[in-house]
């Protein structure tokens, strides 16, 4: 499943190096003699039960980390290692040393059936990291985030989860704390993505005091939704890799400079959408009828007007239209627009409109892409 046994232990150690985490593995046939042979140092890959029991036996008593009591007897008998135990009746060692041991001893060694409780992950994340020495800069502070990046990354693999929201703190101490969100335009799993977005927010941040540790916290997660990939021409990718980079210029440029649309029920151009945090960014509302620019002049520039048509830097040729807009007498923003789609002499697209009342005139409203 993982692509063999060599293949798995090289994907868990570099998680553990990703966080920093120093552990010593061992591989065997029942969960706790795996358990016995890492505290041993013993570094065993036991893919079976023979080679399990045979590692066992060199493993010292210590390892085992028994009740103070017991160890002290097991050593006054002179056992050193689990050798030495597996070379004694068991019956006699369930009189002297106490059942409960004996059917240790028998789980380890796959003779009786060893059960394990399986690890549930908590519903919220929220894990925190002491710095080793105070930190000046806030770019510093990547090295120890990516620490915690990792570990979110694993909580959102292991939930099937995605995230569009990110609590960062910074503890400065004396209960001074600088909180750091990070928003992100799709819901995000994974860790490079983040730490784009994260090494983007730190370069603009100016701490007021040095850095003592760090903290990051998600409220909710939400479930991931895969998406279908293209065959040939990697389409699949372009939507990921827009949301991404809308997240890095987010957090260069400010939360409110890159945000998505959301439609409003308004048949005004200039009030048909607006800026909405919560809408994906990059998907534009579309509007039924005739075509709409990307881009509104706001306001519409006023247009001269040469024998009944207008112009700007030159003759402006008039391609379709026009299509009367006619709303917001109820909110004092009466408008009464004619519009039309032209082209002017550089074969640009022009969107305009013509006042119908007086005085009138032509107005440029947009520019198509």
């Amino acid at each position: 499943m993982f692509g063999g046994l060599p293949a798995l232990l090289r994907r868990v150690r570099e998680d553990l190096a990703a966080m920093a985490i120093t552990a010593q593995l061992a591989v065997a046939a029942t969960p706790l003699a795996a358990l016995w042979l890492a505290r041993s140092a013993a570094d065993a890959l036991c893919t079976d039960l023979p080679a399990t029991r045979a590692a066992l036996a060199a493993v010292p008593l210590t390892a085992l980390q028994l009740p103070p009591p017991l160890a002290r007897r097991i050593e006054g008998c002179g056992l050193r290692r689990i050798g030495d135990l597996l070379a004694l009746p068991r019956a006699s060692l369930g009189l002297r040393l106490g059942k409960p041991f004996v059917i240790d001893l028998a789980r380890a060694l796959g003779e009786i059936a060893d059960p394990q409780a399986y690890f549930v992950f908590p519903e919220r994340f929220e894990q925190g990291l002491e710095l080793p020495a105070p930190v000046d800069a806030a770019p510093v502070l990547l090295f120890a985030a990516r620490r915690l990046i990792a570990a979110l990354a694993g909580w959102l693999a292991a939930r099937n989860g995605a995230v569009r929201e990110i609590e960062c703190l910074i503890d400065h101490g004396h209960g001074l704390i600088t909180a750091m969100p990070l928003a992100f335009s799709a819901p995000v799993h994974s860790a490079e993505r983040i730490e784009r977005v994260f090494r983007q927010r730190l370069d603009r941040l100016v701490l007021t005091a040095p850095a003592l540790a760090l903290r990051l916290r998600v409220q909710e997660a939400q479930p991931r939704e895969e998406r279908s990939h293209a065959l040939f021409d990697g389409g699949g990718q372009r939507h990921e890799a827009l949301a991404d980079l809308m997240d890095r210029l987010g957090a260069r440029l400010g939360p409110r400079a890159v945000q998505g649309l959301a439609c409003h029920a308004d048949h005004r151009p200039e009030l048909a959408s607006r800026a909405d945090p919560e809408a994906p960014a990059g998907k534009l509302p579309a509007p039924a009828g005739l075509p709409r620019p990307l881009w509104l002049v706001d306001p519409p520039e006023a247009l001269r007007e040469a024998r009944g048509r207008p112009q700007r830097e030159g003759p402006l040729t008039l391609l379709a239209g026009p299509e009367r807009i006619e709303s917001g007498w109820w909110d004092g923003g009466d408008a009464r627009r004619d519009y039309f789609v032209a082209i002017d002499g550089a074969g640009r697209w022009l969107w305009l409109f013509r006042d119908p009342r007086p005085p009138g005139g032509w107005y440029l409203h947009g520019w198509f892409a």
